[in-house]
């Protein structure tokens, strides 16, 4: 009887294993938090050993940061989309945000918020987060401005707004239950449109048709 021959360990490049890592750690950032990202963790659902994760990560700490700048990076991708009129866009960016798709990022910007009191290189990389995401809803406000969808005077302070109706949604994502009170699950949609001077109702609308077509 011939034996098979033991299967071969594949040799992945360096730079292909780092991404393959932290994308590991990326998804257990958003599914289970950050605090549950470990070298064991990371080395267990790639089926290798820890020191492998400790070669490109030796301090755990930097894994975690770098997973965290991966999902919120990736996530704000699909906030902003690239086409599509400046109405459209920011109805796109409402209805993820308002969804039940965007609870995972929210527990995962919580989680950060939170355990950044404790670590400076965390804090800092969540500010420069902050600072990314600031970037790009002011930029579609200044395009709305534009474009006449948007009727405001200083697109920054709109932006503040929003993203603070955004983050005020976010903090209840881990109450057990639903809360369907419309003055809840609309609240970035009526901040948004008391923020941008839309008053015909068109933001909600689109906001509507963008959920109905997803």
């Amino acid at each position: 009887m011939v034996s098979s021959p033991a299967p071969q360990r594949i040799r992945k490049l360096p730079q292909e294993r780092r991404e393959e890592i932290l994308a590991e750690a990326s998804r257990i950032a958003l599914a289970e938090g950050l605090e549950r990202i470990t070298l064991r963790a990371v080395a267990e659902r790639l089926g290798v050993r820890p020191g492998l994760i400790s070669h490109y990560f030796p301090a755990a700490e930097d894994l975690v940061i770098e997973a965290f700048v991966r999902a919120v990076s990736e996530e704000r991708e699909e906030l902003f989309p690239a086409e599509g009129s400046p109405l459209g866009r920011m109805a796109h960016l409402i209805a993820r945000v308002e969804g039940e798709s965007a609870h995972g990022l929210s527990r995962l910007w919580l989680n950060a918020r939170h355990m950044s009191r404790f670590s400076p290189p965390l804090s800092q990389a969540l500010q420069a987060q902050e600072y990314l995401d600031r970037t790009r809803l002011t930029e579609l406000i200044d395009d709305g401005v534009a474009s006449g969808d948007f009727f405001v005077a200083d697109p920054l302070d709109a932006c503040i707004r929003i993203l603070v109706a955004v983050d005020g949604v976010g903090a209840y994502v881990n109450n057990l239950g639903a809360f369907d009170y419309e003055a809840f699950t609309r609240f970035v949609t009526d901040v948004a449109e008391w923020s941008l001077g839309v008053t015909d109702g068109s933001l909600r609308a689109a906001v509507d048709r963008t959920r109905e077509a997803s």
